[in-house]
């Protein structure tokens, strides 16, 4: 079973994700961490994210990378939106998460374009979504627990100008899948998100008839 979760930054699609895999025994990728893994790659290169070469370059990225701290930064995520508008860096991209996706026994991905591009097949695909207020607040809180002071204003207007360049870029865009059911966690607690989700998975497997 292939478990598609897709969405905007700091919806609670990583949280759902993650929910999910532990509830089915499944493993889960972050597909987000892949591109914010490319645009610290930028820059510690000295480069410029906006340029596709730099950004293609950044590709081959060490594994070890992935475990930088400062990838959760919100200078990663808006390095990880301008990398992730180029259609090479994505292609780069496609195959490793592609792999995951279709490992023996299934797996959970989340990002903004697993129901779309990378396992369009899946059994169950949820697009999770909140209101940009929402989602400010919640990262803002996140990033106050780790000891980084961060205006929440300016978190609002980042993920705003995230969206907009998601939602406009020409290879991938951030759409929900024609089949994929919107969750919106605006509301909703963390069990709340949690709990919706899996019961929209169970109505997606039966319906597909898989419920095994």
């Amino acid at each position: 079973m292939i478990i598609a979760v897709d969405g905007p930054t700091a919806s609670g699609k990583g949280t759902i994700a993650k929910a999910l895999a532990a509830h089915y025994g499944l493993p889960h990728l972050d597909t987000g961490l892949l591109y914010r893994a490319v645009g610290r790659q930028v820059a510690i290169n000295g480069g410029n994210p906006d340029d596709a070469g730099d950004a293609l370059a950044a590709c081959g990225f060490a594994d070890s990378l992935l475990d930088d701290p400062e990838l959760r930064s919100e200078a990663s995520g808006g390095l990880a939106s301008r990398v992730s508008v180029h259609p090479a860096v994505r292609q780069a991209l496609y195959e490793r998460q592609r792999a995951f996706a279709t490992q023996s026994g299934g797996a959970v991905l989340d990002g903004r374009d697993i129901g779309t591009v990378i396992a369009p097949e899946a059994t169950a695909k949820l697009f999770v979504i909140a209101s940009v207020a929402a989602r400010a607040a919640r990262r803002h809180a996140e990033m106050l627990s780790q000891g980084r002071d961060v205006a929440l204003a300016e978190i609002e207007a980042d993920l705003a100008a995230r969206d907009e360049r998601d939602r406009n870029r020409s290879a991938a865009p951030l759409r929900p899948a024609p089949d994929a059911i919107t969750l919106d966690t605006s509301d909703l607690g963390r069990e709340a998100a949690i709990a919706a989700a899996i019961a929209l998975v169970e109505q997606m497997r039966c319906l597909s008839g898989e419920t095994s």
